[in-house]
């Protein structure tokens, strides 16, 4: 099985945070920043399930300028397989316009499951799964708490007001993935050696216009 899993660049939870002098994005002197807490989920699962099927391919992806290579070094230390930067200097981008430049690389891959964070811990908008699953055409389950693998098929449950809900669903899917789906592992010594020699790819980003 194919996995992508899409991750973001966010500043640490604890950082200082300025408005920049255009008025439009944040001065970024002295922010650390970090991989968005609920990507670390969804790298995690996708690392589970290839160990699961023995067999398969986890691929990063992020959007962002070249500072985010640290976080895909990241992942590639956890045990993901590849990493792809998409390139653009812009700081933030909607949900949309992020959507269709993931979307329009995605397309250009082999892929059966996309693997995401609930939400982004600063834009905090949860609005990129289903955004992302309705443009590439797969299936779509939300803040998965708990997801199983038989026989090709899915099982995710999900928090609810006041209940669980239970989903199943095929490939090709996107998952996102909330806290508690698995105690994400750090990487190791080895997998930091590793990652050097494992491929971290570069394209342009094809955003569109922002529409917020």
């Amino acid at each position: 099985m194919d996995i992508v899993v899409c991750i973001k660049r966010v500043p640490a939870t604890d950082a200082t945070i300025k408005i920049a002098a255009d008025g439009k994005s944040i001065d970024t002197t002295g922010v650390q920043f970090v991989l968005n807490a609920y990507d670390e989920f969804a790298v995690e699962q996708a690392l589970k399930i290839k160990e699961q099927l023995g067999t398969g391919t986890v691929t990063v992806v992020t959007i962002g300028s070249k500072d985010a290579q640290k976080e895909l070094r990241d992942t590639l230390g956890r045990g993901a397989d590849k990493a792809v930067l998409l390139t653009t200097d812009q700081w933030m981008h909607d949900g949309a316009s992020t959507a269709a430049a993931l979307a329009a690389w995605i397309k250009t891959q082999p892929c059966n499951l996309v693997l995401c964070g609930r939400q982004a811990m600063d834009s905090d908008n949860n609005q990129l799964p289903a955004n992302l699953a309705t443009r590439l055409g797969f299936a779509c389950v939300t803040e998965v708490t708990k997801l199983t693998l038989e026989n090709g098929t899915f099982t995710a449950e999900r928090d609810i007001e006041g209940a669980r809900e239970v989903v199943t669903c095929k490939t090709p899917a996107v998952i996102s993935c909330h806290k508690g789906l698995n105690e994400p592992r750090l990487p190791s010594l080895k997998g930091i050696m590793a990652a050097k020699k494992k491929p971290l790819e570069e394209a342009a980003a094809q955003l569109p216009a922002a529409t917020v």
